[in-house]
């Protein structure tokens, strides 16, 4: 029979790269920008491959360090990826010259405008903001600039035992709580309700009590299309005998979604291009499964999955 090869139809970019790589598309191909360059702060899209295909199209790539540089960028367009920015970084793209096409994905919109109301909120209070991502992604330093960096920063439970140890979080006062929108939904749960019984426990209160006192609130941020595919990827991960999974190594949704299917099968392996893959792996009535992130292109689950077509005939 030989080696089957599916592909998973959830895999593949979500809503907001699929905008986000549009709009770079129009600007690239002509049919916008009257013929100025375009420059995207960051990468677009955590996946080399793909970069590449954009790059060869006459995308260019800059960090924050060549945004300060570049004082007079005279009409130029700067893409702002589906991850979103600081309202800091607008002002000074658009006082370096630069005319700015925001692609922040609409979810992420969604949730900077959430914190930064809750943080208004919060001020009378004597409150915080916790922010479960993980440091220094593009989208938490987005989430952070809501609140002019007076938010905590944590990525998973011994983050945040070591913010309550240091006084980071403070237990006694009210927080609000989100989550960046590519994290785990289980361990942001997880986070968040060890978070509310230290809480109750510090304030001498049973948790039904603590509960009506609302000093603890937790904003359901992380995206639908995430969520859902955490279950999703865990029944295409059991089905299959070997799981192919296919993300630059770069992308934080990546690492997560990879981790989930190496927990509930050992034979996966994470590749970012067919180069990667190796015959060995391979039995010879495996039926193999190609999946990937959201930020793997279609194309390249396809060309995977081609290359390992070819071992039957090989």
């Amino acid at each position: 029979m030989g080696i089957t090869v599916d592909i998973d139809s959830n895999s593949g970019f979500c809503a907001g790269v699929i905008r986000a790589i549009g709009k770079a598309e129009e600007f690239l191909d002509g049919r916008a920008g009257n013929g100025k360059k375009l420059f995207s702060l960051g990468a677009i899209v955590h996946n080399d491959a793909e970069l590449k295909r954009l790059e060869d199209k006459g995308l260019v790539c800059i960090d924050r360090d060549d945004l300060d540089d570049m004082l007079d960028a005279d009409g130029e367009y700067l893409l702002i990826r589906a991850h979103g920015e600081p309202p800091q970084t607008y002002a000074k793209a658009r006082a370096h010259g630069f005319a700015v096409v925001d692609c922040t994905c609409p979810v992420v919109l969604k949730l900077q405008k959430s914190i930064r109301e809750a943080f208004a909120g919060l001020a009378g209070r004597n409150g915080q903001i916790v922010i479960f991502g993980k440091p220094g992604h593009a989208e938490v330093l987005g989430l952070m600039g809501q609140t002019d960096g007076n938010a905590v920063v944590i990525e998973d439970m011994k983050m945040l035992m070591d913010a309550v140890s240091d006084g980071s979080i403070d237990l006694h006062r009210p927080v609000e709580i989100f989550s960046q929108t590519t994290k785990s939904p289980a361990e942001y749960a997880s986070v968040c309700s060890r978070l509310e019984q230290m809480m109750a426990e510090a304030n001498e209160l049973s948790m039904e009590r603590f509960k009506g006192t609302k000093m603890f609130v937790q904003h359901n941020t992380i995206c639908s299309q995430v969520a859902t595919r955490h279950a999703k990827l865990s029944a295409f991960a059991l089905g299959h005998d070997i799981v192919i999974f296919v993300s630059g190594k770069s992308s934080s949704n990546g690492k997560v979604l990879c981790e989930r299917c190496k927990s509930l099968n050992i034979r996966t392996y994470h590749i970012d291009s067919p180069e990667e893959l190796r015959r060995e792996w391979f039995r010879p009535d495996d039926k193999a499964g190609v999946c990937g992130a959201a930020s793997t292109p279609k194309w390249l689950l396809e060309e995977v999955a081609e290359e390992i077509r070819s071992y039957n005939v090989r």
